[in-house]
């Protein structure tokens, strides 16, 4: 066979087979906080989700493959016995090239990512800025220009994001939220859903059928962000009054000019640290959620905004955080591998949180054990595409 029926041969191939890859960025919805994009940014975008679904389905498998022929023989062959854990295992991986190419080309794709979308949004920013102010509504949003900003959040540029969730560099800033909306795409391979929402249309689907008679009165999302996940409960709830919390300015605004844009009108937002919550009463909330914000605290911090989720916490309420599964029950090559977020994506207490004993935590807390929740599902909904997105809901009924 020569290079020319070799070519037809693959395009036959590729033409009969399903796609399962990551969506087109374009599919997207639009809505009017969002930063419009050019043909080349999409594109950027695009190839970066593509990179990271050949790095996550065509890499990492050749770096296991990697492990079980040569790194973990090594490691048995010098020191008579197997990795104990997931730091001996990620030392070993570090001096192995396929592991070192899979991360380098990880680490990459994350940088190129927040380039993309940071220079998207920063080429527009007074723009954005002036688009978010006349979305919002009067009472929508209150900001405290004097709350301090907890350490876990201004030590650490959070996945490699320039200003973590904070950063602004002018009144009425919303380029670093808009850069964060339109490029989460890349790192979830374009699986959030259209609205970057699918985690939140999970939740909230899964209370409906799981509690029907709940009926929250008040619901507060904890480290909200955008909002984007927080939305799905409000329009799930209509006659609840929603409040999203954070810490961040920027994140605050363009999520509620996003809410706006989006015909949400239940939902306020409150810039508060959310491990002091004292303008809310005891027991204020019917349900209390975050959403893949745990991992990002510290361990002083989580212990105090589980203690203040209690104390919000009405009689017979919910709890519930989404996070990735916990490392109990995996081997130390899988454990190494998921800990790539703690050393090389600036998620410093990511290694911490995977370990813990969250029952612990939670019953610390407050909690009754015997009403403490764990559910696992596998992509959220509104996902398009292959591969799977675990996540776990761990909380607990008050």
């Amino acid at each position: 066979m020569d290079d020319s029926e070799s070519a037809v041969t693959l395009i036959e191939r590729r033409d009969t087979e399903d796609y399962n890859g990551p969506p087109d960025h374009r599919i997207g919805v639009r809505h009017s906080a969002y930063p419009h994009l050019s043909h080349d940014e999409i594109e950027r975008f695009n190839f970066l989700a593509q990179m990271n679904e050949h790095l996550a389905g065509r890499v990492a498998p050749a770096v296991e493959i990697a492990w079980k022929a040569r790194v973990e023989p090594r490691f048995e062959a010098e020191h008579g016995r197997r990795p104990a854990n997931r730091h001996e295992a990620r030392k070993a991986l570090l001096i192995d090239p396929v592991f070192q190419t899979w991360s380098a080309l990880r680490r990459m794709t994350m940088e190129q990512r927040q380039e993309a979308g940071r220079w998207a949004a920063l080429r527009q920013a007074e723009t954005l800025a002036a688009t978010a102010a006349s979305l919002i509504r009067q009472g929508q949003l209150s900001l405290d220009p004097d709350l301090p900003i907890p350490r876990y959040v201004t030590a650490v540029d959070h996945h490699c994001m320039p200003g973590s969730y904070h950063g602004e560099t002018f009144s009425g800033d919303v380029a670093g939220p808009a850069s964060y909306d339109s490029g989460i795409y890349v790192t979830v391979r374009g699986r959030g859903g259209a609205l970057n929402d699918g985690i939140g249309q999970t939740l909230a689907s899964w209370i409906r059928e799981t509690y029907p008679s709940l009926r929250p009165r008040r619901i507060i999302d904890l480290g909200t962000t955008t909002g984007h996940n927080l939305l799905p409960l409000a329009q799930a709830f209509p006659k609840a009054e929603v409040i999203g919390v954070d810490v961040g300015a920027p994140v605050l605004r363009y999520a509620a000019a996003r809410a706006s844009s989006l015909g949400v009108d239940n939902v306020r937002f409150i810039q508060a640290d959310a491990s002091h919550l004292s303008q809310f009463d005891d027991g204020a909330f019917d349900l209390v959620m975050s959403t893949m914000f745990l991992h990002e605290l510290s361990l002083p911090a989580l212990g105090a905004i589980l203690t203040e989720s209690h104390r919000l916490l009405a009689e017979g309420g919910l709890m519930i955080n989404m996070e990735q599964p916990p490392y109990k029950g995996m081997g130390p090559f899988e454990q190494a591998m998921r800990d790539w977020d703690a050393h090389y994506n600036n998620e410093p207490f990511w290694t911490t949180l995977h370990d813990l004993d969250l029952d612990e935590h939670f019953t610390a807390a407050g909690f009754v054990r015997d009403k403490l929740i764990h559910v696992t599902f596998e992509d959220p909904l509104g996902a398009v595409g292959g591969g799977r997105i675990s996540m776990v809901f761990v909380g607990a009924r008050k």
